[in-house]
């Protein structure tokens, strides 16, 4: 029960949207109910590298290799690195819903770091990782931003002391500037009471400000926008630069044009910039980027920070996290899916299979599994193109589901990888065309010679209904070199037939064409 059992919070979860695809892999954001009692997941899509572009797909490459060689990472067979390819995901903000009876199972995804060692992820079951971000709007890959910073190149580089009589060649204008002395001969009641004093002044400010009394319109708001961080860093920096004098600093504090007023970031945004705030931290969650970007393009990165930290202190934040956690409360906190065990229907000579399949054995009898190329299954599957008649046995099957490929690269898994669920139907037609595409073989006349002198051991009969029976042709030719002069020239002339040249076929193709027009008319 309890492996069946998924939870609402941050679950990596399979599902299943088509019965020879691979599965897809999202993560579990929220659980509902609809109104006729069925159970809908919204997740988060991760894609992965078959669902991208082929330049996309040299980018991440690109990535793996700087990863590779920043981390150090020990070397790999290319099978290894084929196989890692299948473990790599790409995480996107895009969301959708999807029944939940469509759930196949848990998988694990995190994210990959310095400290990880790639090979961990092969030798893991259910176990991905990811690194880039995929746009699916845009078509674009950029590096996660919360990507955890270790490793060497985030390491501080501490400069050399300076030696004694050596001088500071640094420009000082790009050091740090010094704010607060804690050595000054001011006592704690003293400053405090300047604390005070400043508080006061920021008040009577706000209370001439016209602007300052719409949006305060009491004392007491005011005397509470006056006691945030802003009104006590400006009297702080008032006592540095004045040495700590208070009766200079007081006198700075308020000139002769009337009190210094300090604004912070909830006074200068209006409500309807507050609120165009909201709604994109709704969408967007911190990410304060795509916040600006999307919603507040004329305030900069820094102020939207700002407006954040202060809002997160407010009574609106309070209650809007109150209203969430009633939402949530309200949401399934788990729902229990049913190991699915109805069969598939690429599964071979199973209930709803396609006729003329022969059990176990597969379409065609000697034919192999396509990754393993095992003979010996308890149960095949057919895949790829129809017209290919390929197939791959159990354990092949679920690493294609749960994975995306095949454990051994061969050329045709570059095709079937074209033929993901986002291939536009064009672009399926057209890779199935690709493999229908006719073609001539012009042999050479050793080689036709070949297959009349050593017909006993090529048996081109029997070969003809093998189609994927590999043929051994450096033998059947090298023992047709030793045969061939035992052979008699006459003979040899006899049995070879003449073959007409592709200029020739064409044009006779030609004339039958003409003829058949000519027939029609009649």
């Amino acid at each position: 029960t309890v492996i069946n059992m998924y939870k609402h919070v941050d679950y990596y979860v399979y599902f299943e949207n088509s019965s020879s695809n691979p599965y897809l892999i999202r993560r579990i954001e929220e659980l509902n109910k609809t109104a006729n009692g069925n159970v809908e997941a919204k997740v988060v899509c991760l894609f992965r590298r078959r669902d991208i572009s082929t330049n996309l797909n040299t980018l991440a490459d690109s990535n793996a290799r700087d990863f590779e060689e920043e981390s150090k990472q020990p070397s790999m067979s290319e099978q290894q690195k084929h196989q890692l390819k299948h473990r790599e995901l790409f995480l996107s903000r895009q969301f959708e819903s999807l029944p939940a009876t469509h759930i196949r199972g848990k998988c694990n995804v995190t994210l990959l770091n310095e400290t990880d060692a790639l090979t961990i992820y092969l030798e893991r079951e259910d176990c991905f990782f990811y690194s880039l971000v995929f746009d699916p709007m845009q078509k674009t890959l950029l590096a996660d931003q919360g990507e955890i910073r270790v490793g060497s190149k985030y390491q501080a580089e501490i400069p050399d002391k300076l030696a004694e009589g050596d001088s500071d060649n640094r420009v000082q204008e790009k050091l740090e500037t010094k704010v607060w002395d804690p050595n000054n001969q001011l006592k704690d009641p003293q400053i405090d009471q300047f604390l005070v004093v400043a508080r006061a002044v920021g008040t009577f400010a706000r209370a001439l400000d016209c602007s300052s009394s719409i949006r305060q319109p009491s004392l007491h708001m005011s005397a509470a926008a006056a006691s945030r961080d802003i009104t006590l860093f400006h009297a702080m920096d008032t006592l540095q630069k004045n040495g700590y004098d208070l009766a200079k600093a007081m006198s700075t504090l308020v000139p002769q044009g009337g009190p210094v007023l300090c604004r912070d970031e909830m006074e200068e945004w209006s409500a309807s910039e507050a609120m165009l705030f909201e709604e994109a931290l709704e969408k967007y969650g911190k990410d304060f980027n795509d916040i600006r970007q999307d919603f507040l393009p004329w305030k900069s990165l820094a102020s939207v920070v700002q407006f954040y930290y202060m809002w997160k202190t407010t009574d609106r934040y309070i209650q809007q996290k109150r209203l969430k956690a009633a939402e949530a409360d309200s949401k399934l906190k788990q729902v229990y899916i049913p190991t699915y065990t109805k069969p598939n229907p690429n599964q071979i000579n199973a209930p709803g299979s396609k006729p003329g399949m022969n059990g176990a054995t597969g379409y065609q009898k000697g034919l192999s599994c396509e990754s393993c190329h095992t003979a010996q299954s308890q149960q095949w599957y057919a895949w790829g193109p129809p017209n290919m008649q390929c197939r791959l046995c159990a354990s092949c099957w679920i690493y294609w589901k749960k994975y995306g490929g095949l454990k051994t690269p061969t050329q045709l898994e570059g095709e079937v990888q074209g033929m993901s669920p986002f291939t536009s139907s064009a672009g399926r037609a057209k890779l199935l065309a690709k493999n229908r595409q006719t073609f001539i073989l012009q042999t050479t006349k050793l080689t036709r010679i070949a297959r009349r002198v050593c017909q006993d051991i090529l048996q081109s009969r029997r070969a003809a209904r093998r189609p994927y029976a590999s043929i051994n042709a450096n033998a059947v030719k090298a023992e047709c070199m030793i045969r061939l002069p035992k052979a008699a020239k006459s003979a040899m002339k006899n049995r070879l037939i003449p073959r007409p040249s592709l200029i020739n076929i064409v044009k006779e193709l030609g004339m039958a064409s003409v003829f058949n027009q000519n027939q029609n008319r009649d």
